[in-house]
């Protein structure tokens, strides 16, 4: 049996109510309930512990925040005290919830993002720049990225602060990324440079041939990365899109050319399982973890991914599947973190499907 836990100072988002009291909320969590105390006077709702779904508690760095969703309404509340945390995650814990990560933005952790966000599916080796207000790209890519509307009944936007291994792969969600301005070069960490050499001894080529990591890529254009989306489906399940978009299709052929290797999907998995382990202090992966993936779709255009587990501590395991699309101007990446597989597979492709069916009509003329 649980100790009872009452915690005060917090507030919520949404209200439980249409204009209902945000704050001050008082959380009282026991082994039946967890009951919120909103307003002053206090008005009190309890949700049973069966009724709420995909929990998680997120230490920051001064503040906590702690996640829900009920009856399919994602609810969050956050504190500006960590004073409780210890006594809130065994209780969380207790009923199916989990101890989530805050993304890390410094050292190792910037430049990684940083590396991530050129070579998601185009590469961090040459920088191409050129002038163009680029609105019509860039809405273009938003066009093809994932929304809320392509989802069934019962997805919902994830908050922004609700942490999760899958977003340490992306961009900030919902962003939009010129790459036409120049940038100043990181220096890449050494972990990421022994990472990215093992992926291009996995796929067979040199680092200095490598067009996904290595000296031989290119910049896009532009990119749009959407929300990350979220369901209780097959056990929980996380999904988000990068769009780039390239100056000529013919850059998006030579990428294409090298992902088409038979093992790429793996070797690429892999090499995100790896930075994800780095990232939390964790050994890197010795040998190719990741299990090729070819999305069932029937439209032009090309796509390959790549799935395997990824544990890491204080998040369990989960399987984290990653799928390029390409055609003419376009690069998506598709990255997707669920606990059942292969029974959400079908799914998967369904997802796959509906960003190359964006991609292949697009009226951008070949160049």
């Amino acid at each position: 049996m649980s100790t009872p836990v009452r915690s005060e100072g917090w507030t919520v988002r949404p209200s439980f109510v249409p204009h209902g009291a945000v704050a001050p909320v008082t959380l009282l969590l026991d082994d039946e309930a967890l009951t919120q105390l909103a307003g002053d006077p206090g008005v009190a709702w309890q949700t049973p512990w069966s009724e709420l779904s995909n929990i998680q508690i997120v230490r920051f760095t001064r503040s906590l925040a702690l996640f829900a969703t009920a009856a399919g309404v994602r609810y969050c509340w956050r504190n500006p005290s960590r004073a409780d945390f210890e006594a809130l995650r065994t209780i969380v814990v207790a009923h199916g919830g989990v101890v989530a990560r805050h993304r890390r933005r410094a050292g190792l952790y910037s430049v990684a993002v940083i590396v991530l966000i050129a070579a998601l599916a185009g590469a961090i080796g040459s920088w191409i720049f050129h002038s163009s207000s680029g609105a019509s790209e860039i809405a273009a890519a938003r066009h093809v990225n994932l929304t809320l509307k392509d989802l069934p009944t019962g997805w919902f936007v994830a908050p922004s602060l609700d942490a999760t291994p899958l977003t340490d792969g992306f961009p900030t969600p919902g962003s939009v990324d010129n790459l036409t301005k120049p940038t100043k070069k990181s220096k890449t960490a050494p972990v990421l440079t022994k990472i990215f050499a093992n992926f291009a001894d996995c796929l067979g080529v040199t680092p200095a041939r490598d067009r996904v990591y290595g000296a031989a890529g290119q910049q896009p254009d532009y990119q749009v990365t959407s929300r990350v989306f979220a369901s209780t489906s097959f056990g929980g399940i996380e999904a988000l899109t990068t769009t780039q978009y390239y100056r000529t299709t013919s850059m998006v052929h030579r990428d294409t050319v090298e992902m088409t290797k038979k093992n790429f999907g793996s070797c690429f998995v892999t090499s995100n399982v790896a930075i994800d382990r780095a990232l939390n202090n964790v050994r890197l992966p010795t040998t190719d973890v990741g299990v090729n993936f070819r999305p069932a779709t029937f439209l032009r255009g090309w796509s390959r991914g790549g799935e395997a587990v990824l544990t890491l501590p204080n998040a369990g395991s989960s399987h984290l599947v990653l799928v390029e699309v390409t055609s003419g101007h376009y690069e998506v990446t598709l990255g997707v973190l669920v606990d059942k597989w292969p029974s959400s597979e079908t799914f998967v492709s369904h997802l796959t499907s509906t960003v190359l069916s964006r991609m292949v009509s697009s009226t951008s003329k070949s160049v």
